[in-house]
């Protein structure tokens, strides 16, 4: 980071650990389900419910730290979530049984809410121009090597300790960037802006509703009312929470972000590309070590190639986007990643990593280098600064709604059991998921970031009780926020 001033290197850092720990929760426990399973019971559904726990309040309550880290100010946020993490990893680290690990993995996402958004704004608060796209792209790289490196981390604390140390080793991390924190001095002050609670409610209600449905429907079957009420239920309180957005004096999610074209249509190429990784990651995760008969430590090392890219490639990916605009890399990216999930489905019976899963990785890894960086500049440079932090909620709550459905959603994609034949199917959905999104990024996003069309026409004034909506941005070599 030797271009960046010292300020900047000090944000930078912050922001990416405070990141890490909650990137690196959400997928460091994948190679740990199985030994979950096996200590507390409960198979493929328990598996699922310990992923999704956490990115139910992630992804739900996300929005809401995002508008209460624009209202009281990104750093103090940051600390409280920094605290709250701590202890809920404490506490599924000590967990029982699986009720009491799932409740602690729902405190943990409703602590990481608290990070992410405001973790990013920092940098889109204090960079400019191509600065920022570089930053970002750093950010990136280390975030998304978090969630990349925790199989490994994840399978050689299972194999030579125990699962529960796998989510003890975010204290580190949170005890150096508490430090961190105490170092930086930013002019911030709360903004006197109105938090909507009770949307937050509504969304993080809804969704689990929702999200309870879909995993256990192989249970109950789509005629019981114990899947039916609370889907039905779900979904139209989750309606209700967005037709608030619509006429809320301070929205959790304000809809008219959504008419700023790169920031629509890079959301819809974000929901299509988490779906698949969140899927993939799940996926390869639990049937190298339940299929193929992998230990927990190799099925991590299956990932280390795309952790590997992502760190040579990413920054400069998001030095790329800045200079020659991220539309080119955003259809790329997802479509050699599709060609990499289809590489999968060489995996057979008589299995062999080296030939069957190895070159996935690469390729997957190469298509996801170039894609995130990109991604996550083209959405945020279209934002301006003073909705920089819900803008970075929005686009993460996004992301994470993606995992959440496309796990809940499981044993209906892999037919009810993860064999060779699911594992298969589950490739197949990966792919097409990817494909989607390379062909949204294709039709939606700008050619470069010099063209200018406006987000939303001089004929659509806001309404009064919106904020006013920013103009594309206009520099000729990044994004801008």
């Amino acid at each position: 980071m030797a271009s960046f001033s010292g300020v900047q290197r000090l944000v930078i850092s912050i922001a990416v650990l405070a990141s890490f720990v909650t990137f690196l929760d959400g997928t460091v426990v994948n190679v740990a389900l199985p030994a979950i399973s096996r200590e507390l019971g409960g198979g493929i559904t328990t598996q699922q419910w310990v992923v999704d726990a956490y990115l139910i309040t992630l992804s739900a309550l996300i929005l809401l730290a995002g508008s209460v880290s624009d209202a009281y100010g990104r750093v103090l946020v940051m600390r409280v979530g920094l605290i709250a993490f701590g202890v809920a990893s404490i506490a599924v680290a000590a967990a029982p049984d699986p009720l009491v690990l799932i409740i602690a993995r729902a405190a943990q996402g409703a602590a990481g809410a608290l990070l992410v958004p405001s973790s990013l704004a920092l940098i889109t608060a204090t960079m400019r121009s191509d600065v920022q796209a570089r930053a970002i792209g750093v950010w990136t790289a280390f975030t998304t090597a978090a969630q990349l490196v925790g199989p490994l981390m994840g399978g050689l604390f299972v194999d030579y300790l125990s699962w529960r140390f796998v989510f003890l080793i975010n204290v580190l991390p949170i005890a150096l960037n508490l430090i961190l924190l105490s170092r930086l001095k930013l002019a911030e002050k709360p903004s006197g802006r109105r938090v909507d609670w009770f949307s937050g409610a509504l969304c993080a209600i809804g969704l689990g509703a929702v999200v309870f449905a879909l995993i256990e429907q192989p249970n109950y079957g789509w005629g019981s009312p114990a899947i039916w009420i609370p889907g039905i239920a779900g979904a139209a309180l989750f309606a209700w929470f967005l037709l608030r957005q619509r006429g809320s004096a301070s929205p959790l999610m304000p809809l008219w972000l959504f008419r700023v074209r790169d920031f629509g249509w890079g959301n819809l190429a974000t929901f299509f590309v988490y779906a698949a990784l969140s899927l993939n990651g799940f996926v390869v995760g639990v049937y190298l070590q339940q299929g193929a008969g992998l230990s927990a430590t190799a099925a991590g090392l299956a990932s280390l190639p795309m952790t590997i890219l992502m760190i040579l490639v990413s920054s400069r990916a998001g030095a790329w986007a800045g200079r020659f605009g991220p539309r080119i890399f955003m259809t790329i990216g997802p479509a050699i990643m599709a060609v990499g999930a289809l590489m999968l489905l060489l995996v057979a019976e008589d299995f062999d990593y080296w030939w069957q899963v190895l070159p996935a990785m690469i390729v997957t890894g190469l298509g996801l280098a170039l894609t995130v960086a990109p991604l996550t500049a083209a959405i945020l440079g279209a934002i301006d600064q003073e909705h920089s932090g819900i803008a970075s909620a929005v686009n993460n709550a996004v992301s994470r709604v993606a995992g959440l459905l496309v796990v809940a959603m499981l044993s209906t994609i892999v037919g009810g059991m993860l064999d060779l034949d699911g594992f298969h199917s589950a490739a197949w959905v990966t792919a097409a998921l990817l494909v989607l999104g390379a062909i949204v990024s294709w039709i939606g996003i700008r050619r470069n970031p010099a063209e200018v069309e406006d987000a939303v026409t001089p004929a659509s004034t806001p309404s009064p009780a919106a904020p006013t909506a920013p103009t594309a941005p206009t520099a000729p070599t990044a994004p801008t926020a």
